[in-house]
């Protein structure tokens, strides 16, 4: 399976009081983690909106496991857990520099026209991109 990593430098201004990151933050994380996995593919989220198309998120599921705090540098682990026609499902893990994880997540998108919102197969933008996904995908959908 192919699993993008990217480690993640805690800013101050992503805490509480307490010094724990705030859980919103954990969705930016993600969005970094998919962008990195894309990237490290081969391909670009900005050339697919340059094209008129982007990939909202229609389903969002965060387990949080244990706080990450001010001064940490977390890794997001980012993988293609199933990817059909229409619907992709990211999934991830947040985890500890000494392993342990700060939380587990699957994202589920799709890819719309930015100029009526309508769902468009990524095979039909980008077969090359389609495949690989398909490729590296967990488990079929």
């Amino acid at each position: 399976m192919f699993v993008s990593e990217k480690e993640i430098e805690v800013r101050y201004a992503e805490t509480d009081q307490m010094g724990v990151v705030y859980h919103a933050n954990y969705l930016v994380w993600m969005e970094i983690g998919r962008t990195s996995l894309i990237q490290d593919l081969g391909f670009t989220y900005h050339q697919l909106e340059a094209d008129g198309y982007v990939s909202p998120v229609t389903d969002l599921n965060i387990q949080y496991k244990k706080a990450v705090k001010y001064g940490d540098r977390p890794t997001v682990r980012t993988w293609v857990e199933t990817h059909g026609k229409l619907r992709t499902v990211y999934g991830y893990e947040i985890v500890h520099e000494d392993g342990t994880l700060a939380a587990t997540a699957k994202s589920e998108h799709v890819v719309i026209r930015k100029d009526n919102s309508r769902p468009v197969p990524l095979s039909k933008l980008d077969p090359e991109w389609n495949a690989k996904y398909t490729e590296i995908a967990r488990s079929g959908n």
